[in-house]
């Protein structure tokens, strides 16, 4: 049996010497030295053994055990420096090769619209201003000339607040930014030259309409202000946001804050004007060749006298247009649902 185990170290020997890799060498451990390998079965014969040489041979076999699984251990180790030290030179990363960039990303098309809208306004003298999109009933409506029983004041119409109720009524989440109107002239600094731009909430939606939207509001109250300075103003935005060639008209309304009051339209930019869509069939944004951008008027003297501004010293007027729909109108947009915007499709969004 010692000659046994010795030819059987031997055979470790030259087996572990000729590995090439890792799982060679494993298939090695346990050939020989597993629970059911060469040594375990060579180990079953000591019942064979006399009882004044088994102990010899049973420190024999330990012996050879240690010595090949430090045979191995030392292989494996000579096979893992070799493979690391071949990965260095295959792989080896060239500080000098142009990396690859992260995706970048850029400012939302409605964020690009509302600073294009701000630096136009800033041209003739307007201000930037900010105020509440969660304001009270009274800032939103009352101060602006309508009574309790008026639709927009209706739960189907305006989202109400979970809130206690004060003096000033009930809290909503703003349905225009037309609220900003009053909130700006409590302030008594004349002129008054204001561009407000916010979100507001409305229960609709559609291909031209969505709960959430963004609007902007102008106002202008100095002494002696008229119409002319209204169309003015309105004209100059016309022809400086979506070019020379688009037209625009006044319809008379009503508003409750305005008077006289007027709807503002512009030639569809969608269908050139004309009512038909790509596919033949009617405009999916206009209908008809024109698009309402919004409400404008002369403000209420009713609308000044909640601000306690004398209407017989001081006139204004007002507009209030929404962002989404007035940038679909710019030149070459050629959007037909202005749901789009708020979908989150990268492959919508990386176009603009």
């Amino acid at each position: 049996m010692q000659d046994q185990l010795n030819a059987l170290k031997l055979e470790v020997e030259q087996a572990v010497a000729a590995a090439k890799d890792a799982a060679e060498l494993e298939n090695i451990e346990i050939r020989y030295l597993g629970r059911k390998g060469e040594l375990t079965g060579l180990l079953k014969g000591l019942a064979g053994v006399s009882a004044e040489d088994r102990p010899k041979i049973g420190a024999l076999a330990n012996q050879i055990k240690v010595q090949c699984e430090g045979l191995i251990a030392a292989k494996r180790s000579g096979l893992e420096d070799a493979a690391l030290s071949n990965l260095a030179e295959t792989e080896r990363e060239d500080v000098t090769e142009p990396g690859v960039r992260p995706p970048e990303g850029h400012l939302h098309l409605m964020t690009k619209a509302i600073n294009e809208i701000t630096e136009t306004f800033e041209k003739i003298g307007f201000v930037r201003t900010r105020y509440p999109e969660v304001d009270w009933d009274y800032y939103a409506f009352e101060s602006l000339n309508m009574p309790p029983d008026h639709p927009a004041r209706d739960e189907w119409e305006t989202f109400f607040m979970d809130a206690p109720v004060s003096e000033m009524g009930k809290m909503v989440l703003t349905p225009h930014t037309s609220n900003s109107q009053v909130r700006e002239l409590e302030r008594g600094e004349f002129p008054v030259r204001m561009i407000n731009i916010a979100k507001c909430y409305r229960r609709q939606s559609d291909a031209t309409h969505v709960p959430m939207f963004h609007q902007f509001e102008g106002l202008y109250v100095d002494k002696n202000v008229s119409i002319t300075h209204l169309r003015g103003v309105l004209d100059y935005f016309a022809k400086s946001f979506f070019g020379a060639d688009r037209k625009t008209r006044l319809r008379p309304f009503h508003f409750r804050f305005t008077e006289p009051s007027f709807e503002i339209d512009i030639s569809c930019g969608v269908c050139g004007g004309s009512g038909i869509g790509a596919d033949k069939q009617k405009c999916k944004i206009c209908k008809r060749g024109w698009l309402e951008l919004g409400g404008a008027g002369m403000v209420h003297p009713n609308v000044l006298k909640a601000a306690k501004v004398d209407p017989k010293k001081y006139s204004g007027f007002a507009f209030g247009w929404g962002v989404e729909r007035t940038y679909l109108m710019k030149e070459g947009m050629q959007i037909d649902d202005l749901r789009a915007l708020y979908k989150n499709d990268l492959r919508f969004l990386k176009q603009f």
